[in-house]
């Protein structure tokens, strides 16, 4: 499967944020797109999850109902417990014991097996990202899209969340496409990082990291030189 986007265009009136953005997801990899705050991160994942068809440019490997999508806030309902919460986005695919099934069975694989039966009120923010990310591995789709999903976090429960999301990808094997403003973050999860300018957000440069686990410490030195190559690329 080919997931790209190739001369892709957005524009709210006369504001362009998106101007020929040309960029290639390796399926089966991690990709993060680090950029400024603002510069448009956003409007592309919902373009790549079929949310706004309002642009010009090509879209290739993704759509309504192909992607998983973690957003940048929890997005969990109140009035609905762990395993419901989950469940809920699985009734368009399955009946609904099995949907029950699934939900139970993908947050016991984010560690909440204990906590099933909470609200979201009543768990923490790092537990409230996990319920997230079941839902995402839930849903039976082709691609993972996440939109700044650990930016709420303090640092350990941050690397912590980042962990186990890595952990579930590397095990489903599925293609993800991560936004972010953090350096440090895009280094520690990506496969490929592509960095953007500001509005209106073309392609600077893209990286391929290889870096081991250890090397993607925020302690490590090598992290650190990589880092400075991003920021060069993001400053010029």
């Amino acid at each position: 499967m080919v997931y790209e986007v190739r001369e892709l265009c957005k524009s709210y009136g006369s504001r362009l944020v998106l101007e020929d953005l040309d960029l290639a997801f390796p399926e089966g990899r991690i990709t993060v797109v680090l950029g400024p705050s603002g510069c448009g991160k956003t409007s592309m994942l919902n373009i790549l999850a079929g949310l706004d068809v309002d642009y010009t440019g090509t879209v290739s490997g993704f759509g309504r109902g192909k992607a998983s999508y973690v957003f940048q806030e929890d997005r969990l309902l109140p009035w609905l417990n762990a395993t419901e919460n989950v469940a809920f986005v699985l009734r368009q695919c399955m009946e609904t014991g099995k949907a029950r099934v699934v939900a139970e069975e993908s947050l016991a694989a984010v560690g909440l097996s204990e906590s099933l039966a909470a609200r979201p009120g009543a768990l923490s923010g790092g537990m409230r990202r996990r319920v997230a990310l079941a839902r995402a591995f839930a849903y039976p789709s082709e691609v993972l899209l996440l939109d700044e999903p650990f930016s709420a976090l303090d640092l350990k429960t941050r690397i912590s969340v980042m962990d186990l999301f890595v952990e579930l990808r590397a095990r489903d094997g599925r293609s993800a496409v991560v936004v972010t403003h953090d350096v440090r973050e895009a280094i520690y999860l990506g496969d490929r990082i592509a960095t953007l300018s500001d509005k209106p957000a073309r392609v600077r440069d893209s990286f391929d990291v290889e870096l081991d686990r250890a090397g993607r410490s925020y302690a490590s030195s090598a992290a650190a030189e990589f880092e400075a190559r991003l920021y060069a690329s993001i400053l010029s």
